[in-house]
């Protein structure tokens, strides 16, 4: 789909009350008028809990069917109203895209006794003290599914490390000892080396893990037809596993499966390496371009906007480049916060919207609601109750209208060729010449992080004449291009405007 738009429909504080699946399905239609190719939805298979986000895996085959850990739906629904939702969605022409979490396991129904090595948190490289036996919830038996889609039960043997010894209590990061196991090595170098990231880290070299990794990806395609998969945590696997298993998903399904990587790195070395390891076979979210948007919030008009795209993914590889500018993880609270000051976020998602490279997401908090922490005065029937006791508030997003214009021009005038007017530390410009396929479009986007400002942008003589205006309504005047097709384009102060032709 040309100008396509990624949907995270999910954000971390959402209510434990199992329907969004069912909002889901009643929403597809709309997702459909306002642009949206495809849907990222969050790990839909058995966590800890009913409040379990679905990071915290336990099973991989239960998406909502078996009673296990307390509850037969997960946070967001049963298996049933899962596939409604993906109907819904393939009858409105959207892709459905799982976020896939193959690095780790939690909450394992019993404890088992191992040999294993403790590491310096900060260099796994290094041992501290001597090998130990420890004890650790590494047995998944899995007793509320028994052996239905797979009899694969999960021991010890099948992870590399874990970060608590049962038997005494103490918080560490133990490297599991065994016949051929040790840490993975296509993984990021942080920490010296960053395959352990949480719970019982999935060994992935071990040639049982890796069949049954790829069973259960062949297995869940066939049952719900995913097109695609977001895939968790990629810094922290063996880069050879995550090439194989994606290649081997697309030869399975005979599709053109479509994949995205979290890599969260600011590097963009790291980033590159990755995508050269794993033969360019899956796209990676902009994790350098969501922090420039961070840092540019945080800075105000000190920040030189004439760098907002500097070391990103969209510049350096824009065919491997999907653009965000919050997700579940930035937003406060958030694992990884680094959440974009709201007087900015407009400008954030004019950039991505409207520029050339990169696949841009809408975030659900930036487009439905967020939950915030509650404070003194908060209506009562507002008040949510996290997994952690901490009351929470949930707030309509102030962003939505600003996300729908911008959609909208995405979907009208957002073609062509592009010129970037990146010359003034405070005021930017980004030119869509349009094109031929698509009469009228063309657009011109201004972006001021200080005062208000102008640029005067040429589009050529073949546009002498024609009258513009602002799409987004912040200037209500409009503009007439000279002889040349030149005009003086305006912007308000820290604001955005998108100029476009009057008579489209």
């Amino acid at each position: 789909m040309k100008n396509g738009v990624l949907f995270q429909y999910f954000e971390w504080n959402l209510p434990a009350d199992s329907q969004l699946w069912n909002q889901l399905a009643r929403d597809a239609s709309h997702l459909a008028e306002i642009g949206v190719s495809a849907v990222w939805i969050p790990p839909a298979y058995k966590g800890s809990g009913i409040e379990d986000v679905g990071y915290a895996v336990y099973d991989l085959y239960d998406f909502g069917e078996f009673d296990q850990k307390g509850t037969v739906p997960t946070k967001y629904g049963t298996r049933a109203e899962l596939e409604n939702a993906i109907r819904a969605l393939h009858d409105n022409g959207i892709e459905v895209i799982l976020d896939t979490v193959l690095n780790h396991r939690m909450n394992g129904d019993a404890p088992e006794r191992f040999m294993a090595q403790p590491v310096d948190s900060g260099d796994r490289l290094k041992d501290i003290g001597e090998p130990r036996e420890i004890e650790a919830f590494t047995d998944f038996e899995f007793k509320g599914r028994g052996d239905k889609y797979s009899p694969f039960k999960w021991h010890w043997q099948h992870f590399a490390g874990v970060d608590y010894d049962n038997l005494t209590g103490d918080k560490c990061i133990f490297r599991i000892i065994g016949p051929g196991k040790g840490w993975s090595q296509g993984v990021d170098k942080e920490n010296g080396n960053y395959d352990y990231l949480m719970g019982n880290d999935v060994d992935v070299n071990n040639p049982e893990v890796a069949d049954e990794l790829l069973n259960w990806g062949r297995w869940t395609l066939d049952s719900f037809g995913f097109d695609g998969f977001r895939m968790d945590a990629v810094k922290h696997i063996d880069n050879p596993f995550t090439k194989r298993f994606l290649e081997e998903m697309r030869g399975h399904t005979g599709r053109d499966l479509y994949y995205v990587s979290e890599y969260w790195s600011k590097d963009p070395e790291a980033l590159g390496g990755f995508i050269e390891a794993t033969g360019g076979v899956t796209d990676l979210f902009d994790v350098p371009l969501h922090f420039n948007f961070f840092d540019a919030a945080q800075q105000g008009d000190k920040y030189d906007m004439r760098h907002l795209l500097d070391g990103s993914l969209a510049q350096s590889d824009a065919t491997h480049a999907v653009t965000f500018v919050d997700n579940h993880d930035s937003q406060p609270g958030g694992g990884l916060a680094s959440n974009v000051d709201d007087w900015f976020k407009p400008l954030a998602y004019g950039l991505i919207l409207l520029m050339r490279e990169g696949y841009p997401v809408i975030f659900y908090g930036d487009y439905y609601s967020v939950s915030r922490k509650a404070h003194d005065g908060d209506a009562d029937d507002k008040v949510e109750t996290d997994n952690a006791g901490d009351e929470l508030v949930r707030d309509a997003s102030p962003h939505r209208r600003i996300i729908d214009l911008l959609l909208e021009v995405r979907r009208r005038f957002a073609f062509g060729d592009q010129t970037l007017v990146f010359d003034h530390p405070n005021t930017v410009a980004l030119v869509r010449h349009g094109d031929a396929e698509h009469p009228g479009s063309g657009l011109v986007l201004l972006l001021a992080n200080g005062d208000a400002g102008t640029k005067h942008i040429c589009l050529g003589k073949e546009h002498a004449g024609e009258t513009w205006r602002e799409f987004t309504g912040s200037i209500h005047d409009t503009l007439t291009l000279d002889a040349d097709g030149c005009a003086d384009f305006r912007v308000d102060g820290r604001n955005l405007a998108v100029w476009v032709p009057a008579d489209a």
